[in-house]
């Protein structure tokens, strides 16, 4: 028996989740990401490693951009294969395809008006990396799947999908590798999700695997406290309104804007905040939202009693959904506080970077991150305290308070990635650490190597390794 396994993307960073499994005379490509960080993103213009038509099928983790966010190109460059995931996954996948697409075409049509008024040319393309027409002829491809129910992939190829506790539908995958009687069992992690937190149900715990592929966005650090994410937001909303400003949240839309409305509505059933107004500028989230919305299943029971209670974060006073882009432009003339709620979550593009052009500068107003921030984002350079950022083309100085509540991660830190790699009885015969910055994934992986005993290694980009 013999297994390949390449690592083509999210090694020592953390976007671009591509894994390549070759086994029994079949390729499976577990993800299929886009890049965001700006020194990475020419590779998503690159020509696949792999013919995309040599590929028999993608396994997809969960809808977040970094996990499915090239699977329209790796459609539009042959593939015809399946792609399998859950049915909450593929709801989301739709929207978030189509936002993403609709998002370059834009980008891509601004930046050659820009380029050509300032009569240079931009580093990268000036054509979107894929269209929406793009975006839907992969829909096709989706078949859906139910959490711990065995999918046949291959000749002695079986998958199991299993619940990460990450975002709505997300995925942890168990790949068997049958050959003459002798078995071996594959983990892909994903992206883990945290114990205890509000809406999902907490990621599964596996008791064996031969070989795990596991995440380390967050491995050289431990979470604050989600306990204190509601005194930490209630202080945010408080000061903003007192000095008179605005707070503005760039916001994944998928899982990150949900929870967020999950704190604002317990903080104003118990009156700690003033009940505000909060509008969801973002036509992906208030879609994804519905999504929740349609998947009660998948909720905690702390969740279940909210919804059941007619108490649904997601329709509590206060909440506006916007739509159109007049309706988001009208944001700006509203006197007093409000909250935003927009995409992009790291403000890479979308209509956060409308409302940081009106806020940024305002001595007022409050940047609240509740996400990731990569390395090389305008959210990064933020965050990191820059003291001016160029947005739409224009410079200007970041004179806003800017503030970060790290609980709301919806990965696990490096304790909880310990404590779900302690579950395993019997040390796999070797750890990949993979989606995190170098630092991050070079220190996890030590960590767990010098306090758990177990083998490790930290691919490099295009790295393959046989698995015996």
């Amino acid at each position: 028996m013999e297994i390949k396994l390449s690592f083509l993307g999210a090694t020592r960073n953390v976007t671009g989740s591509r894994y390549l499994l070759e086994a029994n005379g079949s390729k499976i490509l577990i993800d299929c990401g886009i890049y965001q960080e700006r020194d990475f993103r020419h590779r998503n213009w690159d020509t696949f490693p792999v013919p995309p038509d040599s590929l028999d099928s993608v396994l997809l983790t969960h809808a977040h951009l970094d996990h499915c966010g090239l699977i329209p190109k790796l459609v539009r460059d042959g593939f015809k294969g399946r792609i399998y995931c859950t049915d909450a996954t593929y709801d989301i996948t739709q929207i978030m395809l189509l936002d993403s697409a609709k998002i370059q075409m834009e980008d891509a049509e601004f930046k050659r008006r820009r380029h050509k008024s300032e009569g240079r040319e931009g580093k990268y393309p000036e054509i979107p990396l894929y269209t929406e027409d793009d975006a839907e002829a992969s829909f096709h491809l989706f078949s859906t799947v139910d959490y711990r129910e065995p999918v046949d992939i291959g000749d002695g190829l079986s998958a199991t999908f299993y619940d990460a506790g990450h975002v709505l539908g997300s995925s942890m995958i168990k790949i068997t590798v049958s050959d003459h009687g002798k078995n071996r069992t594959i983990l892909f992690s994903g992206d883990v999700g945290r114990r205890n937190k509000p809406i999902l149900r907490d990621p599964t715990v596996f008791s064996e695997a031969d070989y795990v592929i596991v995440e380390s966005t967050y491995g050289d650090r431990v979470h604050g406290s989600s306990a204190d994410i509601a005194d930490h937001l209630a202080d945010v909303v408080n000061s903003t309104q007192k000095a008179g400003g605005n707070i503005i949240v760039p916001s994944f839309a998928l899982e990150r804007a949900q929870e967020v409305l999950y704190y604002l509505n317990r903080l104003v059933m118990e009156n700690r905040i003033p009940h505000l107004v909060v509008f969801m500028d973002s036509p992906m989230a208030v879609r994804i939202t519905r999504v929740f919305e349609s998947h009660p299943e998948m909720f905690d029971k702390e969740m279940t009693k909210l919804v059941n209670g007619d108490n649904s974060p997601f329709g509590f006073r206060g909440l506006r959904m916007v739509g159109s882009v007049e309706e988001s432009k009208a944001i700006n003339h509203i006197t007093g506080t409000v909250m935003v709620i927009a995409g992009s979550g790291m403000c890479t593009g979308g209509r956060i970077k409308h409302h940081l052009v009106t806020n940024i500068a305002r001595r007022k107003s409050t940047v609240l991150f509740v996400g990731y921030q990569a390395r090389g984002t305008l959210g990064r350079q933020i965050l990191d305290g820059a003291k001016g950022v160029r947005i739409l083309g224009r410079r200007y100085p970041v004179r806003a308070r800017v503030a970060q509540i790290s609980g709301f991660s919806a990965h696990a830190d490096r304790d909880e990635l310990v404590q779900w790699l302690s579950g395993i009885k019997d040390a796999p015969r070797r750890v990949f650490v993979t989606h995190g910055e170098e630092e991050s994934a070079l220190s996890f992986g030590e960590f767990i190597k010098q306090n758990m005993g177990l083998a490790v290694s930290v691919p490099e980009y295009g790295e393959q390794v046989v698995l015996d």
